[in-house]
């Protein structure tokens, strides 16, 4: 228990009040449908009789999932996962059923606007869900199906989470018999998707540079007195050649990259060089 810390505890009902606003003021007023099963719980609760609301489908479709993937995910992850949903389903509640603001027929803030709704529910829904995820816990429990069922079958996490959500669109347009609606819900499901990328990954993404050089000492030099940043050198080959090389690894920003292509091939113009986009690149204080 000592390993449960409240700052998380904290950030997570932020979390969940986040994602209930985008849901409940946004998509459901106008029947619009978040992924998984959240989607599926809004679905559910506009088939079923009035008492089965949205809050009483998260808690039920949700929990068994998280409990189901406790062994997989961990006893951590499971804690703040379920307190998640319970406060997603909280506020859902008190959204809908509690306080003086109707939901019921359009948004209170986009009225009927459809893209808007999409739009900013996608946004604001996906701010929450990453900002779970940020922090230890989830706001859907169809990960954690795609975690355990993914590999069983073939195909990867997010192939898996892509086709469930795909069949809910699909099932919600067969039961409505309007693709209208379903379409504007892809709309508001990419919207989120960018947004918890954003969330978890951070909005200022680095770039990696891989050079291959038979220049090091040169381009080293160079590239620290411009960037004053420091960098890995890995020993390589030449497949065709044999001579020896030298790979530089080395972290810069966006904005730098052009710069830091014109000094290396400076140095070495027969230099190679790969850029792949990174997140969250960490230092301890010794590395300094």
């Amino acid at each position: 228990m000592k390993k449960f810390e409240t700052k998380n505890f904290l950030l997570l009902t932020v979390a969940g009040l986040i994602n209930a606003f985008g849901v409940t003021f946004f998509l459901a007023p106008v029947k619009l449908y978040d992924s998984g099963i959240s989607g599926t719980s809004m679905l559910l609760s506009q088939i079923t009789p009035d008492w089965m609301s949205l809050s009483v489908f998260l808690i039920l479709l949700n929990v068994p999932l998280f409990v189901y993937g406790l062994k997989k995910q961990g006893i951590h992850f499971t804690v703040y996962a379920i307190y998640t949903v319970a406060m997603y389903s909280l506020f859902a509640f008190l959204i809908n059923d509690v306080l003086p603001v109707d939901v019921s027929m359009a948004s209170p803030l986009a009225e009927s606007d459809l893209l808007l709704c999409a739009l900013f529910g996608g946004l604001i829904s996906g701010a929450g869900s990453g900002l779970a995820i940020r922090f230890g816990g989830a706001m859907d429990g169809i990960e954690v199906l795609a975690v355990i069922f993914a590999k069983r079958i073939g195909i990867t996490v997010g192939t898996f989470v892509m086709v469930y959500n795909v069949i809910l669109y699909v099932i919600c347009g067969l039961i409505l018999q309007s693709w209208i609606l379903p379409l504007y819900s892809i709309v508001a499901y990419m919207a989120a998707l960018k947004t918890v990328d954003f969330i978890v990954e951070g909005f200022d993404r680095s770039k990696a540079a891989m050079i291959v050089t038979s220049c090091p000492d040169n381009v080293c030099k160079a590239l620290s007195e411009e960037f004053g940043s420091g960098m890995t050198l890995l020993k390589a080959q030449g497949f065709y050649s044999g001579s020896d090389m030298v790979a530089v690894y080395f972290i810069v920003n966006r904005f730098q990259v052009g710069r830091m292509k014109s000094i290396v091939h400076e140095c070495d113009p027969k230099a190679y060089i790969s850029i792949t986009e990174v997140a969250n690149v960490y230092s301890s204080n010794a590395d300094k």
